[in-house]
């Protein structure tokens, strides 16, 4: 079998896109697994692109279709009083995208993966905005907005909207009722000092932030994975280490969950940011450096956030599995 696919990154994080919109490929989790194995093709997290579960929505609201439409939300379904305030964003839906990580789990979200995937389809359509809909298998409390639009501004900078994020234990989710402020987890640096904390907050999927003063004196390839598949994260977690540079700046080194270490997370740098500015979250605008480049994330008043960032230029690419996958 072979696939017509494409290769893009976002600061390093890279990714597979595979444009199911014209032709449905059942992709198994060992042929999910194979794509992104480096040793084969490698990337943190698989997309597939799918059509619009919206096309059928005229520009004209009729309420006869309502039951059509909340059967298409699923996890998301809304009340009959509300679907006209956001009717238009759903007949503004281009495409449908679902993420995979490495380790061929679903993922809620992947910011800098809705990024690239906008510039992708940005030059199919000549438009300079773009709106996607985000659904996989997670339950809906992880899926978060599921409504995602995006903007490209011009020399590969694309800005993406994530929306509100949440910090309520049971929203991140966490297995108990803790102060997500400080979690009280426990982590070792490279001299067994410990360091108790750990904020939760969750973007589209669930994230634990740890300020430290030097985020090189941690074993994150060790800590990660322990975080990761902890007791309070029942669907687990994506961990970020962070060091404070200036109010509005912070170096990271995220491990994701599913993926392992990347190079950079989209919305690991949302949730940072988020747990930077807790006691104020609107209008604000903070900084967070990957090794590979920055992510400027906005807040505004409304706690909506957005991402704005480079992404790679397009690669076209060949998938040829033999016929033992």
């Amino acid at each position: 079998m072979e696939i017509k696919a494409f290769k893009m990154d976002g600061l390093g994080n890279d990714f597979v896109i595979i444009d199911q919109r014209n032709k449905k490929i059942e992709l198994s989790n060992d042929q999910i697994l194979k794509i992104c194995d480096r040793s084969f093709i490698g990337c943190d997290q698989l997309i597939i692109i799918e059509q619009s579960p919206f096309n059928f929505l005229k520009e004209e609201f009729d309420p006869g279709i309502i039951a059509e439409i909340n059967y298409n939300l699923g996890d998301h379904k809304i009340k009959p009083d509300n679907i006209k305030n956001i009717y238009n964003h759903l007949t503004r839906i281009y495409a449908k995208l679902k993420f995979y990580n490495s380790d061929g789990s679903s993922s809620g979200a992947c910011g800098n993966g809705t990024r690239c995937v906008a510039y992708l389809l940005s030059k199919e359509i000549n438009k300079n905005e773009i709106t996607f809909w985000i659904q996989n298998s997670l339950a809906a409390n992880e899926i978060g907005n599921p409504i995602i639009p995006s903007k490209i501004l011009g020399n590969n900078l694309v800005e993406t909207i994530i929306g509100v994020p949440q910090t309520n234990w049971d929203a991140i989710p966490i297995s108990k009722p803790l102060d997500t402020k400080n979690l009280g987890i426990e982590i070792k640096d490279k001299k067994n000092f410990i360091t108790k904390g750990g904020i939760g907050v969750n973007v589209g999927n669930p994230h634990v932030i740890f300020f430290v003063e030097d985020i090189e004196n941690f074993e994150l390839e060790k800590i990660g994975p322990k975080i990761e598949n902890h007791k309070l994260f029942p669907n687990k977690c994506n961990v970020t280490l962070a060091k404070k540079v200036t109010n509005n700046h912070y170096k990271v080194k995220v491990w994701e969950r599913g993926a392992g270490l990347t190079k950079a997370c989209g919305t690991a740098a949302c949730a940072t940011a988020v747990a930077a500015n807790l006691e104020k979250l609107e209008n604000t605008r903070t900084e967070i450096e990957f090794d590979l480049g920055k992510l400027l994330i906005s807040i505004d008043e409304n706690k909506n956030i957005a991402m704005k960032g480079p992404v790679s230029e397009i690669k076209e690419i060949d998938i040829k599995f033999n016929g033992n996958i």
